[in-house]
């Protein structure tokens, strides 16, 4: 009997082709896509459209009220906190490997699977199911999947773990005749289509929040010395160089934001590079003995290069200590850590 695979199918051409990739390799195929929010009617055709030139099943299922608590809230929330989201790491998490998966097992699936740029394979080192890089790092987007839980991995499969270009990916969506051949990629958040998080921020925040997030205040520079004023503190992220009005011989970046003081502190570029940083929320893929120091490469963004890094365990925290400093480590954002290939965890900057 063949196996059954839930495949998430966002109405774009990866999970398009994911769809027949799996088909051929003798899979039962069911698509699903997930309602997430009220925007894009045309993801949801299209995934149909796709399925119905394929013959296989399609679903959709209202996610929107897991969406907005998981993704939404958090993303709100840190921005009022002076801190920077990164949703689709909480989207894999609680929606794709989350709710999505237990959807799945509900429809008796055998397997999840997306159209992720990554893979899974057994590691003889940790005796388990790991998450691994892409073979192709250009496109590798295993940085965003740290955070989905350990015992989802031995039933997930992404089908392009093998491919090298997109235009391999558009060639077989051409032959096979499917509408999303030449669909564009979504370069933007989801919920924010026209990439403005003040505009989504303005419209969402309650009064309350808003006097918070959007109150005036001081621009110091590391001396403490007053240089600007700012306009609301969810204008700014660390690390961000435009948009701060002050004149300066050489550039200036946001170092630090305080929410408790309403202030900014900026500085030149060698004040806002780090060898030590600490997280928080730690997601671990596989066994980790806690009371021994941890070798590491750990990247601080998605773009980063991975660095060489020690961990040591204190009281819940990870303290990272790099072998380089790193520039502008950002509260909120996800640090992820690799052994080689494998994703063995990673965790929220504080």
């Amino acid at each position: 009997m063949n196996k059954t695979v839930v495949l998430g199918m966002s109405g774009g051409v990866d999970s398009s082709v994911s769809a027949i990739i799996l088909m051929k390799e003798g899979y039962n195929v069911i698509g699903v896509t997930m309602k997430l929010w009220d925007s894009d009617k045309t993801a949801e055709e299209d995934a149909k459209e796709v399925c119905r030139k394929l013959g296989i099943e399609h679903h959709v299922v209202d996610f929107s009220q897991e969406f907005k608590r998981y993704v939404i809230e958090d993303f709100k929330n840190k921005y009022i906190n002076a801190k920077t989201p990164n949703p689709c790491v909480e989207c894999n998490r609680f929606l794709k490997f989350g709710a999505l998966f237990d959807k799945a097992m509900e429809l008796g699936a055998d397997f999840i699977a997306t159209g992720h740029y990554c893979k899974i394979e057994f590691s003889t080192k940790y005796n388990q199911y790991v998450l691994e890089k892409s073979d192709e790092l250009n496109k590798d987007q295993s940085y965003f999947l740290y955070n989905i839980r350990k015992e989802v991995l031995p039933h997930i499969i992404f089908p392009l773990e093998k491919f090298k270009s997109k235009d391999e990916i558009r060639k077989i969506a051409k032959d096979y005749g499917l509408v999303v051949a030449d669909k564009k990629d979504s370069q933007e958040i989801c919920f924010i289509p026209n990439d403005n998080y003040i505009d989504f921020l303005n419209s969402s925040l309650s009064k309350e929040e808003k006097s918070i997030a959007m109150k005036q205040g001081c621009i110091l520079d590391c001396n403490g010395c007053k240089r600007g004023k700012h306009n609301g503190i969810i204008n700014y992220t660390v690390g961000q160089r435009k948009g701060l009005g002050i004149q300066n011989e050489k550039p200036l970046y946001v170092k630090n934001i305080s929410v408790e003081k309403n202030e900014i502190v900026v500085g030149e570029k060698e004040e806002i590079y780090y060898k030590t940083i600490f997280a928080s929320e730690l997601n671990w893929l596989v066994d980790i003995d806690f009371s021994k120091t941890l070798e590491v490469q750990a990247k601080i963004r998605y773009l980063a290069k991975p660095a060489n890094a020690i961990i040591t365990f204190i009281d819940g925290l990870a303290k990272i200590d790099f072998e380089e400093a790193q520039m502008a480590p950002t509260p909120g954002q996800s640090i992820v850590f690799y052994d080689g290939q494998i994703v063995i965890g990673g965790g929220k900057i504080v």
